[in-house]
C-alpha cells in the first residue's frame, strides 16, 4: 500500500494505492494549528493496522516563511558582509511605485554576525577563523537565544573548510546548516538567502517530521520542489527543498494524466483553497534555479511554477479607491469561507454558492454541509459597498479572480514566447474545474482536461514521482569539470544506490551574468547550450566562447507507480441511472436550468453538450454554453469548444 498526501491550506488530500490496484481518495479539513494530527488521522483511516509507504507534500516550510513564523535564527558570515541579505541585488520589482514597502527581513540586523576569515575565489584559504573569536561568538549567540544558525562564508562553495570549522565550534547551540551543504554554488546573496531560509524553517520541519514518525508506524517520504521525493533524513537537513512540494506533485500528476489522454503539451492549472499554481510543460516539467519566495531568492532545483493568491478561500474586498479586489489574503481552513459556517468575509467559494454552482450538500461527497444564507450575507457586504446587486457582486468576484489567474497563465506562456492556444489546459484542485472553461475562453484555448482525481491530483502526483537527489558544485575552469562530476557521482551513488545518474551544467556565453541549465555533452558541451539559448532568447552565437560555472548530478531512482488503468463503460443503462437533476445556475451572464451530472455515472466516450455541472467527490466542473464534454477511456473529463 502506498499513500500520497497533499496538505493544502483548506483541505488535506489523501490518495491510496492499494496492492490490488484499486485507488481510493478522501479529504480532511486542514488544521493550521496541528497539521501533523490531520495527517495521522488520515493515515489511520486509510491504512488501519497495515503498514504503508507514504509520500507527503508539506507546507510547513512555506507557511513559516510567508507568515514569518520561523525560529529565532542567526546568520554567521564573513566579517564585513553582515548586510548581504539587507542589500540584496538592489532590483526594483516595481519601478513606478513611489511608496513601495520594503520586504520584511527574515532575521533582524542584530542577528547577523561576522567572523574574520577569508577564502579566495579559487578556494585558497587566506585566513582561518581564530578559536578565541569563535568562543566569543558562541557566547554571543547563546545570550541572543538563537535556535538555529546559518553559516555562509565567501567562496565556501569552492572550499568549505572555514565553514566546517565554525560549525564544529558552534555545535550544541541548536540547528546548524552551512552553505556548502545547502547551496554549494556561486553568487553570495542567493547562497546566503537560501541557507538562511533553510535555517529559519529547518527546526520546524524537524519537529513536524518527528511528530509524524512518533505517531505513525509507516515509512514517510517528503515531496521536493523538483518533482521527486526524498527521505525524511534529507528533509530535516534541507527543508528549503520542500517549499513547493505540493504544487510540484500537481505538475507530475497533471503531466502523466494528460500524456495518457494524448496531450503532451499542457498548461497546468491547480486552483485550491488558498492559491492557484500554474505551470507550462512541453512533454516534461520545466525546471528553474531562479525561484523566489516572498521576494527572497531560493537557489535549489524547482519545477517552474508560478503561484498567485487566488483560490476558493480568497477574500474579496473593496479597496480605498472603491475597486473590487480578490486575494491574496485567504480565509484558509480556519475560519474558512463564510459558507463553512464560521467566517463572515466574502470569498470566491461564497460567490459560487450565491450563483448556484455549489449546493449546500455538494462538497466532499455531501459530508460537509454549507451555510448558504451565510454566504449570501457575506457577498451582500460587497454588494452594499459597491452599490450593486448580490448577483452582480458574486459575478464580479469571480471575474476579478479569473483575471488574476489568467494573468498568471499569460506569464508562464505568452510572456515566454508560447501561444497558449497550442496547449491543453489541465484543470485540477477543488476549484479548478469551476473556472477552467471561462479562463480558457479568454486565452483562446479550445481543450480543457479535468483528470479523474482532479480534487487530489497533487497527492496522486506524489505517488507517480521518482526518488530524486540533486547535487551541484561550482567550477572555475574546464580542468575541474570532469573531476567535479566524478566527485558528485560518488556522493550520489553512496546516498542513493542503484540510481540513474544524469549530468547537467549551468552554461553561459563568456561575459554574460546569467546561465542556462542544459544536458552535459562532454564531446561538445556548446551544442545543447546554443540550441537552448536560441529557443529561450531567439538567438545564439556558436562562434562565441562559453563558460561552465556549475556542474550538476541528479540521482533518480524509479519506484513502482500506481497504474492509471483504462476505465470500462458504466454497466448501468440509461433507464437505471438515477434521475438527472436540474439546477438553477448562473453562467455566462444568465440564469440557466442546468443539468447536474455525477461524474461516476457519465457514459464513457459519449459527447454531451453544455451548459452543465459535473460533480465528483473532490471537485466540481462547470461546462458553459457552447462547450462539449465527454469522458475518455482513462476517466479524464475532456471539454472542447
Amino acid at each position: 500500500m502506498r499513500i500520497g498526501i497533499d496538505a493544502g491550506g483548506t483541505f488535506t488530500d489523501f490518495i491510496v494505492s492499494r496492492d490490488d490496484g484499486e485507488i481510493e481518495t478522501f479529504k480532511l479539513r486542514s488544521n493550521p494549528r496541528s497539521p501533523a494530527k490531520v495527517i495521522l488521522d488520515g493515515l489511520a483511516r486509510a491504512a488501519g493496522t497495515r503498514k504503508a509507504e507514504v509520500v507527503h507534500g508539506s507546507t510547513v516550510a512555506t507557511n513559516a516563511l510567508l507568515e514569518r513564523k520561523g525560529v529565532r535564527t542567526a546568520l554567521v558570515t564573513t566579517a564585513g558582509f553582515e548586510d548581504v541579505i539587507a542589500i540584496g541585488r538592489q532590483n526594483r520589482t516595481e519601478l513606478y511605485n513611489l511608496i513601495q514597502r520594503p520586504r520584511v527581513p527574515i532575521v533582524p540586523r542584530e542577528m547577523c554576525f561576522g567572523v574574520r576569515e577569508r577564502a579566495h575565489y579559487d578556494g585558497t584559504i587566506a585566513q582561518r577563523p581564530e578559536q578565541k573569536e569563535l568562543a566569543a561568538l558562541k557566547n554571543r549567540l547563546r545570550r541572543a537565544g538563537v535556535e538555529s544558525i546559518a553559516i555562509c562564508f565567501l567562496h565556501a562553495y569552492r572550499n568549505p573548510e572555514n565553514e566546517k570549522a565554525v560549525a564544529a565550534a558552534l555545535k550544541g547551540l541548536g540547528y546548524l546548516c552551512s552553505s556548502h551543504d545547502v547551496c554549494p554554488e556561486f553568487r553570495e546573496f542567493e547562497r546566503s538567502s537560501t541557507t538562511l531560509i533553510n535555517a529559519y524553517v529547518g527546526p520546524l520541519m524537524d519537529r513536524y517530521l518527528a511528530d509524524l514518525e512518533n505517531g505513525s508506524r509507516h515509512s514517510v517520504a517528503i515531496m521536493q520542489s523538483n518533482g521527486g521525493y526524498m527521505a525524511t533524513t534529507e528533509a530535516r537537513r534541507h527543508a528549503i527543498r520542500t517549499v513547493l512540494s505540493g504544487p510540484a506533485g500537481g505538475v507530475v500528476g497533471a503531466l502523466e494524466t494528460a500524456r495518457l489522454a494524448g496531450f503532451p503539451r499542457i498548461l497546468g492549472f491547480d486552483m485550491g483553497g488558498t492559491s492557484t499554481d500554474v505551470s507550462l510543460c512541453e512533454g516534461r516539467p520545466s525546471e528553474t534555479m531562479e525561484a523566489s519566495i516572498d521576494g527572497f531568492p531560493v537557489r535549489v532545483p524547482m519545477l517552474d511554477i508560478h503561484t498567485v493568491g487566488a483560490g476558493g478561500g480568497s477574500i474579496a474586498r473593496i479597496d480605498e479607491g472603491g475597486l473590487l479586489r480578490v486575494g491574496p489574503e485567504s480565509a484558509g481552513a480556519d475560519p474558512g469561507p463564510a459558507c463553512y459556517g464560521t467566517g463572515d468575509q466574502p470569498t470566491v467559494t461564497d460567490a459560487h454558492v450565491v450563483l448556484g454552482r455549489i449546493e449546500a450538500d455538494q462538497l466532499v461527497g455531501g459530508q460537509m454541509h454549507l451555510d448558504v444564507p451565510r454566504a449570501a450575507k457575506a457577498v451582500d457586504s460587497i454588494a452594499k459597498r459597491a452599490g450593486i446587486s448580490r448577483v452582480a457582486a458574486a459575478e464580479g468576484i469571480l471575474r476579478v479572480a479569473n483575471a488574476n489567474m489568467e494573468r498568471a497563465i499569460r506569464l508562464v506562456s505568452v510572456e515566454r514566447g508560447h501561444d497558449p492556444r497550442d496547449f491543453a489546459l489541465v484543470a485540477f484542485g477543488g476549484c479548478g474545474g469551476l473556472h477552467a472553461c471561462e479562463i480558457a475562453s479568454e486565452l483562446g484555448i479550445r481543450t480543457v482536461l479535468v483528470p479523474e482525481y482532479a480534487g487530489a491530483l497533487s497527492a496522486l502526483g506524489m505517488l507517480l514521482a521518482d526518488q530524486v537527489r540533486d547535487h551541484a558544485a561550482g567550477v572555475l575552469n574546464r580542468r575541474d569539470i570532469e573531476k567535479e562530476f566524478q566527485r558528485l557521482e560518488r556522493v550520489a551513488r553512496k546516498e542513493l544506490p542503484g540510481a540513474e545518474l544524469i549530468r547537467t551544467a549551468d552554461v553561459r556565453y563568456a561575459g554574460q551574468s546569467y546561465e542556462l541549465t542544459v544536458p552535459w555533452h562532454a564531446a561538445d558541451p556548446g551544442q545543447p547550450f546554443h540550441r537552448e539559448h536560441q529557443r529561450v532568447y531567439g538567438y545564439s552565437n556558436p562562434e562565441r566562447a562559453i563558460e561552465v560555472v556549475t556542474v550538476r548530478v541528479r540521482a533518480k531512482r524509479a519506484v513502482e507507480r500506481p497504474r492509471l488503468v483504462t476505465r470500462r463503460s458504466s454497466a448501468a443503462s440509461d433507464r437505471t441511472r438515477r434521475k438527472l437533476l436540474v439546477r438553477r445556475v448562473r453562467s455566462s451572464g444568465a440564469w440557466r436550468a442546468m443539468p447536474v451530472y455525477q461524474r461516476r455515472e457519465l457514459p464513457r466516450t459519449k459527447k454531451l453538450r453544455g451548459p452543465a455541472l459535473v460533480i465528483d467527490y473532490g471537485s466540481t466542473t462547470l461546462v458553459p454554453p457552447g462547450w462539449h464534454f465527454s469522458l475518455d477511456r482513462f476517466g479524464n473529463l475532456k471539454i472542447t469548444s
